[in-house]
């Protein structure tokens, strides 16, 4: 009889249901690793969002293919113009049995929702995480909301023999990403760094006259300074630059993800808020300063330091109302809601410490720069 932490016998074909957003996926990177080294000859696939699809399709990596997956309450939230569809979650369900999975793993949460879309993959072996409210699969581990995301999917793929491989998540670059960077990247010699002043979750930006304060030191010094974002983060970009005495070159989306992670892997430094770009700069290598809330830094905070740095805020009420931030493990509709305010849980966070450890991570870059300068 297997027992957990066992590696299972004749694994052909994983499946991991990851179908969330950047960070998240690049948390479960290690632990996609660890299953690679663990089952060499098994095909991984991903059960992810079309965005997945986009990004790692033809990639160098532990995962071989992306399978989107439909609109599922508490799995997949619909996108503009989706709507729930039962009979397309049925013919994905019947689509994914007929893949005759080995093992289905649920690496997407407490499971409450996700662990019936598991278990009706028809697989010979599941494993997942579990909440109290979510219903057993084969192999289970208990689901605590404060723990480091990258320890808990290594824990979890841990349960059937697969050890950790890197602690740390990594993303190869294509030639294709590379090429997207430097069509938009700019020309003339200087470090080159990058600010990141928006966030999905307003409460988790910084104040957009800090990130001006670090894009206007690391200037002075002789850096050339991005400004990226996406989607909405283009008015916080632009009241970065409106802030800053330096002039800084605005990003926003100018490129695919691919091409966003190059343009961070030729940068010196990113300073941002916790959201997905910070992640993405650390998996391509690129030293960071990233700006924290303590619950997140807790489950989302880098391992090491040399690298990558990480300034907190102990903020635990709403700055608007004071209202106390509620237990996690509370129903997730109430998940850090204590009420309808967005107002910045980090602000308090100085930018003084901020340029500090900015200044200390490409001093060298810096100081190599101001020679070459002084003697050319």
């Amino acid at each position: 009889m297997a027992h957990p932490g066992d590696l299972l016998a004749d694994v052909g074909r994983i499946a991991v249901l990851r179908a969330n957003r950047l960070g998240d996926f690049l948390f479960a990177l290690p632990a996609l690793e660890a299953l690679r080294a663990a089952y060499p000859g098994a095909e991984i696939v991903l059960l992810g969002t079309d965005w997945h699809a986009g990004l790692l399709t033809g990639r160098p990596g532990p995962v071989d293919r992306v399978v989107p997956v439909p609109v599922v309450p508490g799995v997949r939230d619909p996108g503009p113009g989706e709507a729930e569809d039962p009979a397309a979650v049925e013919a994905f369900a019947a689509a994914m049995r007929a893949e005759r999975y080995d093992l289905a793993v649920q690496m997407h949460g407490g499971g409450r929702s996700s662990n019936p879309l598991v278990a009706r993959l028809g697989a010979r072996h599941t494993l997942g995480l579990r909440a109290p409210d979510a219903p057993p699969l084969e192999r289970t581990l208990p689901y605590a909301w404060y723990q480091s995301e990258v320890l808990r999917y290594l824990e979890l793929v841990g349960l059937v023999g697969a050890g950790p491989v890197t602690l740390h998540p990594r993303l190869c670059l294509r030639d294709a990403d590379r090429a997207a960077a430097a069509a938009v990247l700019p020309g003339g010699p200087g470090p080159l760094v990058a600010l990141h002043p928006g966030a999905r979750d307003p409460r988790r930006r910084w104040p957009a006259a800090a990130f001006a304060a670090v894009g206007d030191a690391l200037a002075a010094r002789g850096a050339r300074v991005l400004v990226t974002g996406s989607g909405d983060e283009a008015p916080v970009v632009r009241e970065v630059l409106a802030a800053m005495s330096a002039p800084a070159l605005p990003l926003v989306d100018a490129v695919p993800l691919g091409g966003l992670a190059a343009v961070y892997a030729r940068c010196d430094l990113l300073v941002a808020n916790d959201t997905g770009p910070l992640h993405l700069a650390g998996a391509v290598g690129t030293a960071t300063v990233g700006v924290f809330w303590a619950g997140n830094l807790v489950n989302a905070g880098p391992a090491t330091r040399a690298r990558s740095r990480a300034h907190v805020s102990w903020t635990t009420r709403c700055p608007a109302c004071g209202a106390v931030l509620p237990e996690p493990e509370l129903p997730a509709a109430h998940h850090g809601r204590p009420c309808g305010h967005e107002d910045s849980w980090v602000s308090d966070v100085q930018a003084s410490v901020v340029i500090a450890d900015a200044l200390d991570l490409i001093g060298p870059v810096l100081t190599r720069w101001e020679r070459s300068r002084n003697n050319p």
